[in-house]
């Protein structure tokens, strides 16, 4: 069985697991939990961290600052994941703006470890789809394709490990 590391916990991986980073809407309130879905989908796969930024203690409140060590903290735990992940997974959801997935979306454009999902009236689709285009991003068109093309890419198929 894979693992889940969600944030703020130790990036610590195995030797020879590979990692899967779900980069992605998280706007509380507006976008759905979806990385419990997909990490749910994956979670069968042998020698495999997903690696989840998506916090359960996290405070609106703190201050969008790098003089904010919380704050910070979580910069750089999710930086430090897509650094170390193997694959990177990410889902623009439609209802949301998702200004920081689309700046995760130029940092890893160029990167080849990059599945996008940008479903229909996701407000920026047209920025996603050329970008993906030119850089020879995967774009898968719902969360179900999306984590059949991150267990593709893991080689472990669409239907299990």
């Amino acid at each position: 069985m894979g693992r889940v590391l969600q944030s703020p916990a130790a990036l610590e991986l195995k030797p020879g697991e590979r990692a899967v980073f779900l980069a992605g809407s998280i706007e509380k309130g507006r976008a759905v939990a979806w990385q419990v879905e997909a990490a749910a989908a994956l979670a069968d796969l042998e020698g495999v961290a997903v690696l989840n930024p998506r916090r359960d203690d996290w405070d609106d409140g703190w201050a969008q600052s790098i003089e904010e060590p919380r704050f910070r903290a979580q910069v750089e735990w999710e930086l430090s994941a897509q650094e170390r992940a193997d694959v990177i997974a990410m889902y623009f959801a439609p209802e949301t703006r998702a200004p920081v997935t689309l700046l995760e979306l130029g940092l890893a454009a160029r990167g080849g470890k990059l599945v996008v999902c940008c479903p229909a009236g996701f407000w920026r689709k047209g920025n996603v789809e050329v970008v993906a285009a030119r850089y020879g991003v995967e774009v898968a068109h719902d969360l179900g394709a999306l984590v059949a093309r991150v267990r593709r890419r893991l080689g472990a198929g669409a239907a299990g490990a």
